[in-house]
């Protein structure tokens, strides 16, 4: 899943920002891109302990929303997306067994196949049901 961050670079070249959609969530760095790099870190530090504390994932917002609402701040820094795999922070995999077409399900696999980031056709899965449910929040 795609969070936005936003990093502002100070004029010593170290960069520090924030994941708008996650309270408290900041990283910073030496350079943009040890920033970068803690970005990833730091959320991902964030959702396990949302995740051990039973608490809820925030849902991420697109960019655009975030940069319409914040105005010109934004010259002073840049977006971008950090993209965290959610499968570790969902909690406890539960087997079950559904029913799909065929012609869906070798779509599916051939997906999976073309597309090896989603390792197997319950990843992939996971990532489309939690697509839609994005669309309802």
């Amino acid at each position: 899943m795609l969070y936005p961050a936003f990093i502002e670079v100070d004029t010593d070249g170290t960069a520090s920002g924030w994941f708008p959609d996650v309270p408290g969530c900041t990283f910073a760095g030496d350079t943009i891109e040890d920033a970068f790099i803690d970005a990833r870190s730091a959320i991902e530090a964030h959702f396990e302990l949302l995740s051990e504390k039973e608490r809820e994932i925030p849902t991420p917002h697109r960019i655009e929303e975030h940069a319409n609402a914040k105005g010109s701040d934004d010259l002073n820094g840049l977006w971008l997306y950090i993209d965290i795999n959610m499968d570790k922070f969902d909690g406890r995999a539960e087997r079950i067994n559904i029913t799909l077409a065929h012609r869906l399900l070798e779509r599916i696999d051939a997906t999976v196949k073309q597309q090896p980031e989603y390792g197997s056709r319950s990843a992939f899965l996971a990532a489309a049901a939690r697509e839609e449910l994005l669309k309802n929040r």
